[in-house]
């Protein structure tokens, strides 16, 4: 197709808009570890489960072999709100770079939650909701997952018990006002609320916390209340699995008008943008069908990828989850109170770190003040101030935008845009105010942490 009739922004229909969620597990022929029972090293088993998540999750969360799961109707309604969303051909970023390559974003800032992370949050709403409980309880970092939660909870009626990690709580104040407009309950942790919370902070005084320290204070919450289970808003499957939404309506977008990336680049914390974005691409891959570039972009101050050790370990720092086979830095690895709250996770999806090992995608580290320049630039070309999180997948394509004006090749560049910025401008003051650093963990310091990791035969 004539490069003048591809349009700017690329619309699905509302009747293109995925029927089912995609199970890229079920192409691979690798299959993840599986979560093991932290007492007896066995495999997790569906009851077992049963008591921390909702039981229709479960399922979803064990499944390996399913490639597609139906959308249930009244999640396909709520979409509707917001989906499909648009992907977006970066012109102005092309025109100013100079560059051959051809750049296009997939945006999920356009709902009220501010990113990717409703696709999930509505679905596991749903499934408590018709399991019948009273209320979920969750973690988040940034403060994105905790948005969209409290509203997908807010829509059914349920309770929401969000515990923050505290450098964003103090960050990000505005964030936490939201989720306090939609009724949830916002706690910062690690808190005196709960035993674990206590833990964390008599052994570690004056912490920021972490996402590992907040996960272990929900899911205490959760098992711990009548009525209650818990919920995540990345690193596991059933995430991913919700969020190939993303992917799917990428995929077909481009499809439409007969475009194949030959680059797919996506942040990466836990994993539940990076996994939803490339899943089916991923699956044509793991079919021998096509073939990409895909690359994961995470902070130079939390490098599970690019330099964790690949091995089972807790998913959380109180060390009370099941152990999860994946690439860590070790549970009890507290970052540096960086600005990209959501990437603040000590491991990855135990479905990247397969694809990871198994040399189908590659990884890259960046670093914070990096990050925001290529935020910044972003902003001032294509008129979108970007998350934090998503500007470290802006950083990487800017970058490979560039190498293809060095080289000359006409590159497909496709990236995700998980969300906007508008309540992370303390992050962005500090940046043009000079005082944001660029904090490297040390190998001693990570060394640390992985030595603590659990042993298992």
């Amino acid at each position: 197709m004539s490069e003048n009739k591809i349009p700017y922004k690329i619309y699905l229909e509302e009747q293109e808009m995925p029927k089912a969620w995609y199970n890229v597990r079920a192409d691979m022929k690798n299959k993840p570890a599986p979560l093991l029972n932290p007492g007896t090293h066995e495999p997790m088993k569906a009851e077992e489960l049963a008591g921390v998540f909702c039981e229709e999750l479960i399922k979803q969360e064990l499944d390996d072999t399913t490639p597609y799961f139906e959308i249930p109707e009244e999640i396909r309604d709520f979409y509707k709100m917001y989906r499909p969303s648009p992907l977006v051909r970066a012109y102005c970023l092309e025109k100013k770079l100079n560059t051959p390559a051809k750049i296009y974003y997939k945006f999920e800032g356009n709902n009220t939650s501010g990113s990717h992370k409703l696709n999930s949050a509505i679905a596991q709403a749903y499934y408590a909701k018709q399991q019948g409980l009273k209320g979920v309880t969750t973690e988040t970092g940034a403060g994105q997952w905790g948005t969209a939660l409290s509203m997908a909870c807010s829509y059914f009626d349920l309770d929401c018990k969000v515990y923050m990690v505290k450098v964003s709580y103090e960050q990000k104040p505005f964030r936490r006002e939201v989720m306090r407009t939609y009724g949830a309950s916002v706690t910062p942790s690690p808190s005196p609320e709960t035993e674990v919370g206590k833990k964390i902070l008599a052994e570690f005084p004056g912490t920021t916390g972490s996402l590992g320290c907040a996960i272990s204070e929900a899911v205490e919450a959760a098992t711990t209340r009548e009525g209650y289970r818990y919920v995540l808003g990345s690193v596991l499957n059933q995430v991913l699995l919700h969020q190939s939404v993303i992917g799917l309506e990428t995929k077909a977008a481009l499809d439409k008008y007969g475009i194949k990336p030959d680059i797919i680049i996506g942040c990466a914390g836990g994993g539940s943008n990076l996994g939803g974005l490339i899943s089916p691409f991923m699956g044509e891959k793991l079919r021998g069908e096509a073939d990409y570039r895909i690359i994961a972009v995470e902070p130079a101050s939390c490098p599970s990828f690019t330099r964790g050790k690949y091995a089972y370990d807790f998913c959380d720092t109180g060390m009370v989850c099941p152990l999860a086979k994946m690439y860590t830095l070790g549970s009890s690895f507290i970052p540096a109170a960086n600005h990209a709250g959501g990437l603040r996770y000590h491991g990855m999806s135990s479905t990247l770190s397969q694809l990871y090992a198994d040399g189908l995608m590659e990884a890259t580290s960046v670093k914070q003040t990096e990050v925001f320049e290529a935020a910044e630039y972003f902003a001032r070309v294509e008129g979108i101030l970007p998350a934090p999180e998503s500007s470290h997948a802006i950083r990487v394509a800017i970058d490979e935008a560039k190498k293809c004006k060095e080289t000359g090749e006409e590159k497909t560049i496709v990236f995700g845009l998980t969300g906007t910025g508008y309540f992370d401008m303390v992050a962005y003051e500090r940046f043009h105010d000079g005082e944001m650093s660029d904090y490297i963990p040390t190998d001693e310091e990570i060394k640390a942490c992985t030595d603590k990791l659990p042993v298992v035969e």
